[in-house]
Parts: C-alpha cells; sequence; structure tokens
C-alpha cells in the first residue's frame, strides 16, 4: 500500500479499469532499433518516427537504459525473468525453453497482482519442441501469459508459423527459399532464410498481424470486470527481413531500413491510439523500447548519411554501447511529467524489481535477482537518488562487460559482437581489455586501461563477483 498511497499524493488517478489502483501496462519491445533511429534521440535522423516522437514529448526519455545482452534471445530473457540471460542456458532456445518452470517472470508476478496478461509477437525464448503437430510447452502461457500470439523466434528464422497459445495454428508444411537483397550484406535487406512455412504465414504480413492481434487484446478487455491489462507486444521489426508496405516506401533517407523502421513507428501509433479509443490511455503506463542494437554497418552511414547508433560505436551483437544502450521511453499521465529525461542508468532486467514496486507485490528470494527498482526517478526525479547497482552483460562472442557509474570495463580487446574486429589479440604491452569513462567519453574512443590499474583491477574483481 505504501506505494499505491505516494502515487495518490503525486495526483495519480484510479484506473477505471482496477479498483486496486493498479495502472494497465503497455510494454512495446522493438527488434533490432538503433538509440540514433529516433529523431528524438537523434535530431539528423533520416527516419520518419512521429509516434514515437510524440510518446517521447508525453513522458519521460532515458538516455542510459541498456539491454541486458546485446543479441534479441539474451535481452528478451533478461527482461522478462529479471536475471542477467549469462546465469541461464539461453542458447538452447532452439529445442528447450529458456526459462525454467515456476520461474518468477514480469507476467506471473502481475498476474499474480490481478492483473489480465497477454503477449503478442516474437518470443525467442524457446519451447520444449516435439512437432509442431503438438503442444509447445515452455512458452508464454506457461510463464505467466493468460493468452499469446505469435512466432517463436524472428521472421528471419524458420520455420515460420504462428502460434497461439501453446499449439501451431497451422503447421510449417510449405518451403519457402532463402532470399537477400542486392547492395546490402548478406543479414540486411529482405534476408531470410530458408525453410519450413506454414500456409498461413506471409512474412510481410506479420508486423500488420501483430498490430491487429494487439488490437484485440485492448478491444476486448473488460473494463468492469475489475482487471487492470498487462500487453506486452514485441514486435519482430525492424529486424530483418526489411518489408515495408507500399505506404512507406520512399518515406525515408535511410533506405529499406528506414521504412521498415517508419513502419514500425506507424504500427506502434495505431496500438497507442487504441488505447485513447478505448480512453484506457490516461491509465497505463507505456514502456517502448528496442532489444538490442542495429546492424548498420560505417559504409551504411556514410551511404546514407544516418547513424543508427546515434554517435555511439559499435552495434548489434557488441559489447560497445551501440550494441546494448536503447532508446527507452516511459509514459505515465499524471505520475511522470512530459517532456522529462533522465540520465539515470537502468537496464532492462529492472522491470520486475519496478513493476513490483508499484504494485506492492513481494519478490520471493530477491536477492536471485539483478533487478533494481526505478520507480523512485518517476515520481521524484528531482530528489538525489542512490545510483544504480553495476550492470554486468555478456556480449554476442563471450566479451564480459561491467557499468559500474561512470565507468566501464570491458575483459577482451574488440566489440565483441558483430562489428570488426570482434577480437584483438593484444601485442607486447598493450591493454588486455578496454576502459572507457562514459561521462566524458560515451563514443568509447580513448582506452584509459593503463592509465586506471587500480580501477582495472577492482571493477575486474567485482564483474567476477557478479558474473559467478
Amino acid at each position: 500500500m505504501r506505494i499505491l498511497l505516494t502515487l495518490l499524493s503525486i495526483g495519480f488517478c484510479l484506473p477505471a479499469a482496477s479498483g486496486k489502483g493498479l495502472p494497465h501496462i503497455l510494454v512495446i519491445l522493438v527488434d533490432d532499433m538503433g538509440y540514433g533511429d529516433l529523431k528524438s534521440y537523434n535530431p539528423d535522423s533520416r527516419i520518419p518516427t512521429p509516434h514515437l516522437d510524440k510518446l517521447a514529448q508525453e513522458g519521460m526519455r532515458f538516455t542510459d537504459a541498456h539491454a541486458p545482452g546485446p543479441l534479441c534471445h539474451l535481452s528478451r530473457y533478461g527482461l522478462m525473468t529479471g536475471r542477467y540471460p549469462f546465469r541461464a542456458n539461453t542458447g538452447a532456445w532452439r529445442s528447450e525453453p529458456s526459462i525454467k518452470a515456476g520461474q518468477t517472470t514480469i507476467a506471473s508476478l502481475l498476474r499474480g497482482k490481478g492483473y489480465r496478461t497477454a503477449m503478442v509477437g516474437k518470443w525467442h525464448l524457446g519451447f520444449r519442441e516435439n512437432g509442431y503437430d503438438k503442444p509447445l510447452p515452455g512458452g508464454p502461457v506457461d510463464v505467466g501469459f493468460d493468452t499469446f500470439f505469435g512466432i517463436r523466434a524472428s521472421t528471419d528464422i524458420p520455420p515460420y508459423f504462428y502460434i497461439r497459445g501453446n499449439r501451431a495454428v497451422s503447421e510449417p508444411t510449405g518451403r519457402i527459399a532463402s532470399n537477400h537483397s542486392e547492395g546490402w550484406s548478406r543479414i540486411q535487406g529482405a534476408f531470410w532464410r530458408a525453410g519450413g512455412i506454414s500456409p498461413d504465414l506471409q512474412l510481410e504480413d506479420v508486423l500488420p498481424r501483430f498490430t491487429e492481434e494487439a488490437l484485440t487484446v485492448i478491444d476486448t478487455h473488460d473494463v468492469s470486470a475489475g482487471k487492470p491489462l498487462f500487453l506486452y507486444l514485441a514486435y519482430p521489426a525492424p529486424h530483418t527481413p526489411w518489408l515495408p508496405s507500399a505506404q512507406y516506401r520512399g518515406k525515408s533517407g535511410a533506405g529499406m531500413y528506414g521504412e521498415f523502421t517508419a513502419m514500425v513507428d506507424g504500427e506502434i501509433g495505431r496500438v497507442l491510439q487504441a488505447f485513447e479509443t478505448r480512453k484506457l490511455a490516461r491509465d497505463t503506463l507505456v514502456i517502448f523500447t528496442s532489444d538490442n542494437g542495429p546492424v548498420w554497418y560505417e559504409a551504411d552511414v556514410k551511404r546514407f548519411a544516418h547513424d543508427s547508433s546515434g554517435g555511439l560505436r559499435g552495434m548489434k551483437a557488441d559489447a560497445w554501447e551501440g550494441g546494448h544502450r536503447m532508446p527507452f521511453l516511459l509514459r505515465w499521465p499524471g505520475v511522470v511529467d512530459a517532456g522529462s529525461t533522465t540520465s539515470h542508468l537502468v537496464c532492462f532486467t529492472d522491470l520486475l524489481a519496478t513493476f513490483a514496486e508499484i504494485t506492492d507485490a513481494p519478490l520471493p528470494d530477491h536477492l536471485s535477482f539483478d533487478s533494481e527498482s526505478f520507480l523512485p526517478i518517476l515520481t521524484d526525479p528531482d530528489s538525489p537518488h542512490p545510483p544504480r547497482g553495476p550492470i554486468v552483460m555478456k556480449a554476442g562472442s563471450g566479451a564480459m562487460m561491467i557499468r559500474d557509474g561512470d565507468w566501464k570495463l570491458i575483459d577482451q580487446l574488440g566489440s565483441g559482437g558483430f562489428s570488426t574486429p570482434k577480437r584483438v589479440k593484444p601485442g607486447p604491452g598493450d591493454p588486455t581489455g578496454q576502459l572507457y569513462n562514459l561521462s566524458t567519453d560515451p563514443s568509447e574512443k580513448s582506452n584509459l586501461w593503463h592509465m586506471h590499474p587500480e580501477l582495472v583491477s577492482q571493477l575486474g574483481a567485482r564483474l567476477r563477483e557478479i558474473a559467478r
């Protein structure tokens, strides 16, 4: 009750849907969108994103928010569970669930507080697969969601088929050939891999289909039942394949990628409008972010004069900031000041503790989570707040990173991900890792490893302690 009283004291209005004074919650997670794609983060962006820019104007913009891993499945595990993904066998997602039976998730926590919980979109955290004509255990409906409609992974990873609940809507009995786009790298453009596909799925229809499913969830929510709604909408875009519909072609200065990103913005606009139409928006906490950085090379920056990473170094999979520092927007009418900005350090794992504090839900064995509530930043942003504890992350090729205050240490040389060089063998007298002061060097240009040996030792020890 302490948090609810705090919210009431600052003028928070009770949601019409809930007699418990709990907000509806909408989490929108997009896929492979960079820190510099939104104009609210990068005024020089060549991609029109009017709906997300409006969301930024109406809420709070976080400038130092981080995915718990710079790849799709890693990021999603941390967001769902409040635990760093290196603590789980997330790499087995192709045949096994990454989330264990009975494990606390943001969905199970909110359902325990009376929420109707729905997920639409890309799961990428595994099912216990034993043929697509049989149930698929271990997915969203087994970890706290009342309903699920989506796909098992990305729209470039076969087999391609829709899932409702824990069953394939239609089995992937067909076959689709691989596809590539001229003028782009092998993992850009209208790229997908060959494999099975169901007869009811067309790759270009997946993004708008998920919007339609989300609209159905919103339109059918029974406000009179007194249950708040939690909707987790995980769009598999602008991840490849980049398949913008006709109305978005030619609408961006960043090629196919920009057009597809503009389409994502348009689909999000439809969802936000649905909350307005149902008169739910003023009682809804909205969070928007991306799962990891973009696939956007230096050659693309020069070719289109568009920096998808917004001045940060690196891209998807990297330990460098471009791989995991994400746009993160939060709107909560009556609680969060419109047009506000915070530099408070947050990680996606923090959603669990934040939702627990908002709903006054106890976290079982809270020490087993890598989650810290950022609710005080929302309710009292002008007061001094303790800094977040260190964030530890494992990059795409195994490099480990720790962020503590202004300082960031990477335990090897190179990007640790997709950017070249991925890994550099140190020569005689070279530093064996990387140390950056992000307050003065957010683009990670000056490696200070040799200048602060005591700090290197301290951060390395802390990294090993957290990661053990």
